[in-house]
């Protein structure tokens, strides 16, 4: 029986982590539809003309409705579900401050990266390398004081923000190279909040494909 929700990913997208994390602690009725994006499968035409133009994972079919980008899903969700929403104009100001930021810079970052880290072929030169630990560095370093003195990022409970900023963060750190516990205290407390929330998983637990080694393990 076909499910209220299709959630379009492959394991190693965090920004597909960050829908599926949202349906699952949502208790949403959903399914992945695996994505082939290893072997260029988001590259085709026919993928682009009948998934997304954009040549982007995650995409969400729910309703008749085809939505990409993760910050205009975990919003669509958040609506739907009336959860991990924002309370008040505020509110929902702080929260879409947080989402801009983590894609900008907090995701933005470490998945670029951990992908050319681990991932990207051929290898990079290592000032590439070392210019975007620079840069993820300086983001974790902004969200580490940011949760000195509170237990989420945009709400005294944790919102779509949250979740968006969970996108990358509990991959293996021989993935990411990054571990926040020995480095971020902060924001390890705050991982350690997350995972506590029902229906968290690990990225690959919820979504489907190979686990592939990481070039540098």
């Amino acid at each position: 029986m076909s499910k209220e929700f299709k959630l379009h990913c492959f394991a190693q997208s965090g920004n597909a982590y960050k829908v599926a994390l949202m349906l699952s602690c949502a208790g949403a009725d959903w399914e992945s539809v695996f994505v082939d994006y290893f072997a260029g499968m988001t590259r085709t035409p026919e993928w682009r003309q009948a998934v997304n133009e954009m040549g982007e994972i995650p995409v969400l079919e729910h309703a008749g409705n085809k939505l990409s980008q993760s910050g205009v899903i975990l919003n669509y969700l958040a609506d739907h579900f009336e959860q991990f929403g924002a309370r008040g104009e505020n509110e929902k100001r702080e929260v879409l401050r947080w989402l801009l930021f983590d894609n900008h810079k907090f995701t933005g970052y470490l998945a670029a990266y951990r992908w050319i880290r681990s991932f990207a072929s051929p290898q990079p030169h290592s000032e590439v390398l070392a210019f975007f630990r620079a840069r993820a560095e300086a983001a974790f370093g902004v969200v580490d004081r940011h949760l000195a003195d509170r237990a989420y990022v945009a709400a005294d409970r944790p919102t779509i923000a949250d979740l968006s900023m969970a996108g990358y963060v509990f991959y293996p750190t021989e993935e990411t190279g990054f571990d926040f516990a020995s480095t971020h205290p902060n924001i390890a407390r705050w991982m350690d909040r997350i995972s506590a929330l029902p229906g968290w998983k690990q990225p690959y637990d919820l979504m489907p494909g190979q686990r592939i080694a990481p070039r540098q393990a």
